[in-house]
């Protein structure tokens, strides 16, 4: 080997979540490199959910004083300082940044190699692009914790306009006067909630016929509709074509999928404003890789293929994280990490548990859910039962003037299938149930038999799993349907 490669006994490409099995192995000793093209900490910390959750929440402080009124409470909003919000949330994540840096600087056992990391074969790594580009590192086990980006679809002349990801979108410190989002998953559905509420008008344009295709139905369904109450929504509309002049964007759309029988009723739209976010989605980044140099084989995605242990197909290569594509959350990337380090420095191996994975969408209604939705047990031909409890059916509900519900799946035998909520507080609310799924007897009887505090929010988690479910499916649907209206769900990441 030439004198550029160092040589250690662990290998990291990516510094998210795969840092926590790096300093795993440093505890025990083992020398560890770090190879990362980016600020330290990964997508979380940088360009998601760190810097986005700071900002929701101050649009969250200024819907609670929009909505004073009905409180009987007058309160007018006199200034924002929108610059000053994404400035200061701009340096938190950059200085939280450097701090990993920092540490990893510190630690004698630790090497952080600055660049893009590419296979030359299984066990070794070059860095191209960056400080320290030309350098080799030779490891023993490998972890690619490599992430993804955001995924730009083939929209003609989107390579003339100039558009912006979640990336770019959370440095902005203009709200834009009209703002295009094309995608309509959770990003696309937290940052126009975030720019809608600091005063941008805001269009979205999304494949499915709901926006959220990856919650249940009939939660999608009132999303859907509450978010058409305040932006302009094309749901079931593909983004085909892109253009700028004189300061604007503007995006054709047409009815998708063309097949759906009431797209011949839709007329294709055109959709125009100041500026167009792209939030259709992630990509991994196994392409950067050079992965043809190594035995990991990947998926028609382009996910890393790994076994129940989260090996890949080639010998001492681990992968964990978005980069394995299996749920692309962070609490997920944590989690794997957790397993790989006991995998890797227990006694024998664990297959990861995804067990109760909950996902939470910070929008205005909040989302959250886990386990199985409707759609997928209604085409499994499974029986099953399931129940809807409002928020405003209970006290502190009414009291919050808030519309949302919570809805249980079930087995007959009171086994927890999934749960799923929209309204205030969704994320903390699924949690009981994720405890009752994951650590409890996994039924209705582990919500039912604690006591609640009244009059809490958690009354409306109680409630729905207190009373009478309705029973369906097994081939035999009674035709009970709530009044959202049920809906197949797609496993694109739109």
């Amino acid at each position: 080997m030439d004198a550029e490669t160092t040589e250690v006994e662990f290998l990291v490409i990516g510094s998210g979540s795969g840092l926590d099995v790096a300093n795993a192995a440093a505890n025990r000793g083992q020398s560890v490199a770090v190879v990362e093209k980016g600020p330290l900490g990964g997508t979380c910390l940088n360009r998601g959910c760190i810097p986005s959750k700071q900002l929701l929440y101050r649009a969250e402080v200024m819907e609670t004083v929009e909505r004073a009124d009905e409180f009987g409470i007058r309160a007018d909003v006199t200034d924002v300082d929108f610059a000053g919000i994404v400035r200061e949330v701009t340096e938190d994540v950059s200085e939280s940044a450097d701090s990993i840096r920092n540490g990893l600087g510190a630690s004698d056992q630790h090497a952080l190699l600055e660049g893009e990391g590419r296979f030359v074969d299984d066990r070794t790594v070059e860095v191209v692009d960056g400080p320290d580009a030309g350098r080799r590192v030779r490891a023993d086990t490998v972890l690619i914790a490599a992430g993804t980006r955001p995924w730009i679809p083939p929209i003609d002349g989107i390579e003339d306009v100039d558009y912006l990801t979640s990336t770019e979108a959370l440095q902005l410190e203009t709200p834009p006067e009209r703002l295009v989002v094309v995608g309509g998953g959770y990003i696309a559905a937290e940052l126009a909630h975030f720019f809608g509420t600091f005063g941008s008008d805001v269009s979205i344009v999304g494949r499915r016929r709901h926006l959220l295709p990856d919650a249940d139905g009939e939660i999608a369904a009132a999303f859907t509709e509450r978010y058409a109450d305040r932006f302009d929504v094309y749901a079931g509309y593909e983004a085909v074509a892109a253009s700028q002049a004189d300061g604007e964007v503007t995006v054709e759309a047409r009815p998708y999928p063309p097949a759906r029988d009431d797209a011949s009723d839709r007329e294709p739209v055109s959709v125009t404003g100041d500026a167009l976010l792209v939030a259709a989605g992630r990509r991994p980044n196994t392409d950067l890789l050079n992965l043809e140099a190594t035995g990991v084989e990947t998926d028609d995605a382009e996910f890393v293929e790994t076994d129940e242990y989260l090996r890949t197909t080639a010998d001492g290569i681990w992968a964990l994280g978005d980069v394995v594509g299996e749920y692309l959350l962070k609490h997920n990337a944590n989690h794997e990490a957790r397993t790989v380090a006991r995998n890797l420095f227990g006694d024998e191996l664990e297959p990861v548990d995804y067990t109760a994975m909950p996902f939470a969408v910070f929008g205005s209604p909040e989302v959250a859910g886990v386990g199985a939705r409707e759609g997928e047990l209604r085409d499994a031909g499974r029986e099953y039962a399931t129940r809807t409890y409002r928020y405003e059916d209970t006290a502190r509900g009414k009291a919050m003037k808030v519309e949302g519900f919570v809805k249980v799946l079930i087995e007959p035998d009171g086994t927890i299938l999934g749960c799923h909520v929209v309204g205030p507080e969704a994320s903390n609310l699924i949690e009981e149930v994720v405890v009752a799924m994951k650590a409890g007897t996994g039924t209705v009887w582990d919500i039912r038999e604690s006591v609640h505090v009244h009059p809490a929010l958690s009354e409306v988690v109680d409630r729905a799993f207190a009373g009478q479910f309705t029973h369906r499916g097994g081939g035999d649907d009674d035709g009970q349907h709530h009044h959202h209206g049920h809906h197949e769900h797609d496993h694109d990441r739109d």
